[in-house]
């Protein structure tokens, strides 16, 4: 019994030893953000001049010349019409399209759906609703209509 576990003391101390010998890799650190402070007068002015600029952008641009790449920024407002939005997300909400159409899938899936007119009839309806809902949110992003 002491044999195994000098043995097993003898293997940890190697294992050990062979982790401690490795680098440890270190993350490169970021420099820490400059911070500027202003007194209220000098914050408006700068306000002022950099118009609908950000703030740290347009300190940038000054310091630098203006000699900044580009940053990949997302637009201020994507959605161009919220009341359109506004709408089609009503529609949505009191409508129970995804439970409906998962029915209409299940009967259709198991051969239980009944083609009758008035099926046909408010599959024609649900349609020309999707298709409704799909106009207005495009138009609500600012797509241009296919129509």
């Amino acid at each position: 019994m002491t044999h195994l576990s000098r043995q097993s003391t003898e293997n940890a101390k190697a294992v050990f030893t062979d982790a401690a010998r490795r680098p440890v890799r270190r993350k490169a650190k970021k420099p820490p953000p400059f911070s500027l402070r202003l007194n209220v007068e000098e914050r408006e002015m700068l306000e002022v001049a950099a118009a609908n600029m950000p703030l740290g952008s347009y300190i940038k641009a000054k310091l630098f010349d203006g000699d900044l790449s580009p940053r990949r920024t997302r637009g201020q407002a994507p959605v161009k019409d919220h009341a359109a939005l506004a709408q089609v997300l009503g529609m949505l909400g009191n409508m129970r399209l995804a439970s409906n159409l998962n029915q209409l899938a299940r009967s259709a899936n198991i051969g239980t759906l009944p083609l009758t007119p008035e099926v046909e009839e408010e599959l024609a309806t649900a349609c020309a609703a999707v298709i409704a809902m799909r106009a207005e949110l495009m138009r609500a992003l600012g797509y241009e209509s296919e129509d």
